[in-house]
C-alpha cells in the first residue's frame, strides 16, 4: 500500500511519537510510506531518520494550521491511505476525503479535549476513524453521532520499548539528590493546563513531611514556570525536580520508584504504558482512558478527578510500602508489553486499512 501520514509538526508530544513509530512500521513492513508535514522542524524532527517526508511550509511560519499545497501534494502522491494524526491534519481530514475521493482518508481521535468545529465538520464525511481508547470511540458515537462501523479501536503502542537491562538507575538518582531510600514519584508530559501538574503539586504538599520522597516533572509547556512557582511557594524545594524535556525518557522510568497522573483530559496515556513497562506501578486520575491503560488493583489504582484526599490516600500506600510497589511494578511489566506491544499495534492499522479496502 502507498500511505501517507499528515501531521502539523513534530513537536515532543505522545501523538507525535506515535506517528513517527506508526511511520518507520509501515516502512519495515514494506510499504511506500511517506510523512507530509506542515511545518519544519520539532523536538522529534531529528527522528525522522530515513522516512520519506514532505514539508509544505517554505520556511517556519509558526503557525501550525497552515499547510499551503495540502492536497495538491496528496494528489500528486495518489496515496491509497492517507491518515490524518493530531489536532490540526484532522481539521482537515474531510476536505481531503472530499477532494481526494479515491484515497481512504482515516481520521484519528486521540486527545481528551473537546473536539473542534473543523474536527467535527469532518467527520461525516470520513471513511474511518480510528480512535485509541474504547472511551474515545463511545464519545464519537455518542456525542457526535459516528456509526459503530466506521470507528475502530487500536490502543496506543510503546514508544520506548523496556530494554532488557532493569537495573536501577542509582547515578541518575544520585544527580538529582535522591538517595536509595527516596521514593520518587514521576510525571511525563508537556506543561499544558490540561495535563495538571499543579494538581500533583498541591497534593505533594498535603503528603507527610517525615517520609522521604520527591516528585520528578519531565516536559517543557506553557504551565510550566506556574508549576514551579506554586512548588515554592508552597514550600516544596527540593522535593520538586523539573527535569525539562527529554528525548528519551527511557532512563528515567528506571530511576523513578512510581508513576503519578493527575490529567484532566487524556484519550490513552502514553506516559502510564511506558512507565508500566519499566516496572512502574501507577496511581492516577480517572480522565478518558486511564482506566483502559492500567490494571486497577493489579498495577497501580485509579481515583476521581480532582479529588485530592482520595489521590492521596491511594498515594500513600505505594510510597510507603516497597513490597506492594514490587508487586505492582511486576505486573504492570506485564500487563503493559504484551497489550501495547508496538509491532503488533502496527499491524493492527495494517489489517484495518487492508479490510476497508476490500
Amino acid at each position: 500500500m502507498k500511505i501517507r501520514i499528515v501531521q502539523d509538526f513534530l513537536r515532543s508530544g505522545g501523538t507525535e511519537r506515535q506517528t513517527l513509530l506508526l511511520a518507520h512500521a509501515f516502512q519495515a513492513a514494506g510499504h511506500d510510506t511517506a510523512l507530509v508535514l506542515f511545518r519544519p522542524g520539532g523536538a522529534l524532527f531529528p527522528r525522522l531518520g530515513n522516512l520519506p517526508h514532505k514539508i509544505l511550509q517554505p520556511f517556519d511560519t509558526r503557525q501550525n494550521w497552515f499547510a499551503p499545497g495540502l492536497v495538491r501534494t496528496l494528489r500528486a502522491a495518489a496515496p491509497d491511505i492517507i491518515v490524518c494524526m493530531g489536532a490540526m491534519a484532522n481539521c482537515c481530514a474531510g476536505h481531503l476525503q472530499k477532494k481526494l475521493p479515491r484515497a481512504l482518508v482515516s481520521g484519528t481521535m486521540r486527545g481528551g479535549k473537546p473536539l473542534p468545529w473543523l474536527i467535527r465538520r469532518s467527520l461525516p464525511h470520513l471513511d474511518h476513524i480510528v480512535a485509541n481508547s474504547a472511551e474515545a470511540s463511545e464519545v464519537l458515537q455518542r456525542d457526535h453521532g459516528v456509526h459503530p462501523d466506521r470507528v475502530s479501536v487500536i490502543h496506543n503502542a510503546l514508544v520506548f520499548p523496556p530494554q532488557t537491562d532493569t537495573t536501577r538507575n542509582h547515578a541518575l538518582r544520585t544527580q538529582h539528590g535522591a538517595a536509595p531510600e527516596t521514593v520518587v514519584l514521576l510525571c511525563v508530559g508537556m506543561f499544558r493546563p490540561e495535563k495538571n501538574q499543579r494538581a500533583l503539586i498541591e497534593l505533594a504538599a498535603t503528603l507527610p513531611k517525615t517520609l522521604d520522597w520527591q516528585l520528578w516533572f519531565v516536559g517543557e509547556g506553557i504551565a510550566r514556570p506556574a508549576c514551579m512557582e506554586l512548588g515554592q511557594r508552597l514550600g516544596l524545594g527540593d522535593r520538586l525536580r523539573f527535569l525539562g524535556f527529554q528525548t528519551d525518557p527511557a532512563p528515567l522510568y528506571r530511576a523513578a520508584d512510581l508513576a503519578v497522573l493527575a490529567s484532566k483530559a487524556e484519550s490513552l496515556s502514553n506516559f502510564l504504558i511506558e512507565a508500566q513497562a519499566h516496572g512502574l506501578p501507577v496511581v492516577a486520575a480517572d480522565a478518558r482512558g486511564v482506566s483502559e491503560c492500567i490494571q486497577p488493583g493489579v498495577t497501580g489504582e485509579v481515583v476521581p478527578a480532582g479529588d485530592i484526599p482520595a489521590h492521596r490516600a491511594a498515594l500513600l500506600p505505594y510510597i510507603e510500602d516497597a513490597a506492594l510497589r514490587a508487586r505492582a511494578g511486576a505486573a504492570a511489566v506485564l500487563f503493559a508489553r504484551q497489550a501495547f506491544e508496538p509491532t503488533r499495534q502496527a499491524r493492527a492499522y495494517l489489517d484495518l486499512f487492508e479490510k476497508l479496502r476490500k
